[in-house]
């Protein structure tokens, strides 16, 4: 991305890992993961299946302290430590503030309510939480093709006016190169960052985008990386 100026804030990241490990028992699920999310980026972190994506969300969310590494966000350690930064999830979660009733009766609310519909009070729950920065665990990957590219386009234009700073979860490259200014791929096992690629497009990023040469380019080093790394699935 073109030029170095601004905040010191900015240019260290407004959330980071800094050599992130963490084991069960004796075995790393993930190792020595390092990343910066800066103000107003939406990073995407891309690798297949039991990689370890959501373990680092864990740690990074400070729901899961790591074995080794520490997670500063606006420069302040905030390892282990939880609701410091929105974490979306992606089941629903009982809302503390309800009955238990209540609770049981909210499916029944929210079947009234389109998988695009749920999904857009999702993320501006996570947003009312923490304007700031924001973890999504594949927040789009429940929703049908059509569905899918509407909430694409809503997303942007949201995240063009609120400018929160984003880190979400995928598999799905297309989805990675239409939303990101950057994509951290993740492979291995143990699981490790194993590349960065910048996507140097102006966003919004139209739907369109996806049948230039520039994204079947983008397209491409990215599966090359994956297939260099082990990270593409038989």
């Amino acid at each position: 991305m073109g030029g170095v100026e601004g905040s010191e804030m900015e240019q260290q990241g407004i959330l980071q890992a800094e050599h992130v490990t963490h084991r069960y028992d004796k075995d790393n699920i993930i190792e020595d993961v390092s990343l910066c999310l800066k103000e107003g980026e939406i990073v995407s972190l891309l690798g297949i299946s039991g990689v370890g994506k959501t373990t680092l969300f864990h740690a990074l969310s400070g729901l899961l302290p790591p074995t080794e590494g520490r997670i500063l966000l606006e420069g302040e350690d905030i390892t282990g430590k939880a609701g410091r930064v929105s974490y979306m999830l992606q089941k629903d979660m009982l809302l503390p503030y309800f009955t238990i009733l209540d609770n049981i009766a909210m499916p029944k609310r929210i079947l009234q309510l389109s998988g695009g519909m749920r999904q857009r009070a999702a993320f501006l729950r996570a947003y009312l939480f923490s304007g700031r920065v924001a973890l999504l665990d594949e927040p789009f990957s429940a929703l049908d093709a059509i569905t899918k590219g509407e909430m694409h386009a809503w997303y942007l234009k949201v995240m063009e006016q609120i400018k929160m700073s984003v880190i979400f979860i995928t598999h799905d490259i297309d989805e990675a190169i239409l939303l990101s200014d950057r994509i951290y791929i993740m492979a291995g096992k143990p699981g490790k960052i194993t590349a960065e690629l910048i996507v140097d497009k102006a966003k919004p990023r139209e739907r369109e985008y996806a049948l230039t040469t520039e994204f079947l380019g983008y397209k491409r080093d990215i599966l090359g990386l994956l297939s260099a790394a082990g990270g593409l699935e038989e």
